[in-house]
């Protein structure tokens, strides 16, 4: 796959085919979550039940993600959303114990999946930029992530959709606080651009 060949887009009704195709290549993705893990009252469901959840959170502007493209075929994507669309976070205690007077971001990046066919190829890296451009053009604020500081460890890349440590601080994120053994909590500051 040539680096030159890819294209990126927001997730929304015209690019939700091509997300739709990738995530049931993988079977729902992480045993059928069709990335609804991090919004509010999705828990349960059939497939098809959660894939028709999803869809319509898409249509309704209520579902957003950073797409990658190799040619058509969507082969990754680093979901974002606001703090009210995507309320649900890993290691919720110890964030909330840690936070204090600070106050909760404007936005938070909370997944990334990548096509097996894809991984370690730099497409996370596209999909965060791909995500960071829709909130920039959505008016830009604080971002939040929760990645895995794992860098150097063989862990298979379907535990490492939160993104890993490294992939942010290159894309600008400083790191703040870790929640978990080797989940920190890392943001950023979008200016906002209005096409």
């Amino acid at each position: 796959m040539s680096a030159s060949r890819l294209s990126t887009d927001a997730l929304s009704p015209a690019t939700w085919p091509g997300y739709a195709a990738l995530i049931e290549r993988h079977g729902g993705v992480f045993g059928g979550c069709w990335c609804l893990a991090f919004h509010a009252g999705t828990k349960g469901g059939s497939f098809a039940e959660r894939r028709a959840l999803k869809e319509r959170l898409v249509a309704e502007g209520r579902s957003h993600a950073g797409l990658v493209f190799d040619g058509a075929d969507c082969i990754g994507w680093a979901q974002f959303g606001r703090v009210a669309e995507l309320p649900a976070i890993k290691a919720r205690r110890a964030y909330e114990a840690g936070r204090g007077d600070d106050p909760l971001p404007d936005w938070r990046i909370t997944c990334f999946f990548v096509d097996k066919a894809h991984r370690r190829q730099g497409v996370a890296a596209r999909a965060l930029e791909a995500a960071l451009a829709e909130i920039a053009r959505e008016g830009g604020g604080v971002v939040e992530a929760y990645p895995e500081a794992l860098e150097g460890q063989k862990t298979a890349a379907g535990f490492l959709w939160g993104g890993m440590l490294g992939l942010f601080e290159r894309a600008g994120f400083a790191p703040i606080r870790k929640i978990g053994l080797h989940r920190w909590v890392v943001r950023k500051t979008i200016e906002g651009r209005r096409s």
